[in-house]
């Protein structure tokens, strides 16, 4: 059983030889572990100290492509050079690295597909209350919309089974961290969480440069990835709401005109009229969306197929 640790970097020579160094040397029930760094277009000395720390595999992506793209990369490599599972974390030593031996016994035991760290939001001491708040809050609309118990979805402490990392797709340029647990549910992937710790601060993040910002990053993430992964659902609900109003509507007027006053609401026909005729119209449009998503399925099986053969073509050449 192979163990591939990747750690997306993005100028982080400082901070890099501390998560290096604390990184397992052994954990029952892996036979081998490796690390892979991704080197996301760093202008410092990033790759040579990793080189200078034993590390002997990269991901180089140039000029800066982002977290998500960054991930995508370290999933392939891991990948490449045959991992079983993958644990993925940060360059800024925010993860305690002894925990990746509970991170990725639930895969070890067959119980899990994707398992994410939970981080002990309320006792972070550099975590102000905003974000505290918002860490929840955006947990609990991420179990809602995802249909998963997450309980700390933007945790980028991650392990991915081999079966999990060939099926995922990350289209956001941002993060991957919600996009990847509405995958895991519509992908039909087993997800959980386990209690892990986190290191005092080395630096800022630099994902978060606004909370603001990422507010609104994050809600188009997860709007986006509803529509891809639940089309029938949002466009039904949608379709519902139109409809409904148009009811309601349309039986106000049809009550005053049954009692002689449907003169003065024919703004009220009208307006029902273009909401039934919308809900209808949306209703359609969710047989075509669900219709969509199921070519898309089919297609992502194709590529999970086609990984699997590009991957055994590879061993056989380096062999």
């Amino acid at each position: 059983m192979k163990l591939v640790i990747q750690i997306p970097c993005y100028n982080e020579e400082r901070s890099l030889p501390v998560v290096l160094k604390s990184l397992p040397e052994h954990i029952d029930g892996i036979d081998e572990i490796e690390v892979v760094v991704i080197d996301d277009g760093s202008t410092d000395n990033t790759v040579e100290t990793a080189k200078q720390l034993g590390v002997k595999h990269f991901a180089v992506l140039s000029p800066n492509r982002g977290l998500a793209k960054a991930f995508i990369a370290g999933l392939e490599k891991s990948l490449e050079i045959g991992a079983d599972i993958i644990v993925n974390t940060d360059a800024d030593n925010q993860y305690d690295a002894a925990d990746i031996e509970q991170l990725i016994k639930p895969i070890l035991n067959h119980e899990a597909d994707i398992v994410i760290g939970t981080r002990p939001v309320e006792k972070i001491k550099h975590f102000s209350f905003m974000k505290k708040f918002l860490q929840k809050l955006g947990s609990a609309v991420m179990r809602f919309i995802s249909s998963t118990s997450v309980t700390d979805a933007p945790s980028g402490f991650r392990a991915f089974s081999r079966n999990a990392a060939l099926q995922l797709n990350v289209f956001d340029n941002y993060t991957y961290t919600l996009e990847t647990i509405i995958q895991a549910k519509a992908k039909g992937l087993q997800l959980c969480c386990v209690p892990i710790h986190v290191n005092p601060e080395l630096r800022k993040s630099r994902l978060v440069r606004s909370i603001f910002d990422y507010i609104r990053r994050s809600i188009f993430t997860m709007l986006r990835m509803f529509i891809v992964y639940r089309p029938f659902r949002f466009f039904a609900i949608l379709a519902c709401i139109s409809l409904f109003f148009g009811f309601v509507i349309g039986g106000r007027f049809l009550w005053f005109f049954f009692s002689g006053q449907g003169n003065g609401h024919i703004q009220s026909l009208i307006l029902a009229s273009i909401l039934l005729l919308a809900g209808i119209q949306i209703g359609l449009i969710a047989v075509l969306a669900e219709l969509i998503s199921i070519n898309r399925r089919l297609l992502e099986d194709v590529q999970k197929r086609i990984k699997l053969l590009d991957l055994k073509n590879n061993q056989e050449v380096i062999k």
